[in-house]
């Protein structure tokens, strides 16, 4: 009898255990801009995780909003839009405005657009903008970051709580 190895990923880490064989399961279909993940439970039961990109978003803008000197995030146009939504009361804040994730074969890249608070160093604020998303994003969901684009799109002014009126 030939004796199957498999494995498990976890935060970067991989764990070799003999498994049984499985019966095979059904593959559902998966939703699209979603990472599909093969993984091994303990019990040696084969199945597949999805992660949608939207999950890697909503951290990528947690752990960006974490960062000090970090205002607000996503570029002028999302900005405006989101406070003409507010404006008239329809839905709140996407939480991951601003944030771009693609994954795939269990990868991720990431583009985010931020504000910058007045006074603090720009190019400072944006490599620990990309540092604390990588990191998170690698505990937080076991992928590994290989690329976090960070673009400063504007800078809060003092005294400037709000966003200024759209034209």
């Amino acid at each position: 009898m030939t004796e199957i190895v498999s494995y498990e990923e976890t935060a970067g880490s991989v764990i070799d255990e003999p498994a049984e064989e499985a019966p095979a399961a059904e593959e559902a279909p998966a939703a699209e801009g979603a990472a599909h993940v093969d993984a091994i439970s303990v019990s040696g039961l084969k199945g597949k995780i999805t992660v949608a990109d939207e999950v890697v978003e909503k951290v990528t803008a947690l752990a960006a909003l974490q960062v000090p000197g970090v205002a607000d995030l996503g570029g002028d146009f999302e900005r405006a839009f989101e406070s003409v939504r507010d404006r008239i009361g329809f839905g709140s804040k996407r939480a991951n405005q601003g944030v771009k994730a693609e994954i795939q074969d269990g990868l991720v890249a990431i583009d985010i657009t931020i504000v910058i608070i007045y006074g603090h160093v720009v190019m400072e604020v944006a490599a620990e903008v990309q540092s604390n998303v990588a990191t998170s994003v690698a505990q937080m969901l076991g992928m590994e970051v290989v690329e976090v684009n960070v673009t400063v799109d504007d800078v809060r002014l003092p005294g400037e709580e709000t966003e200024p009126e759209p034209a």
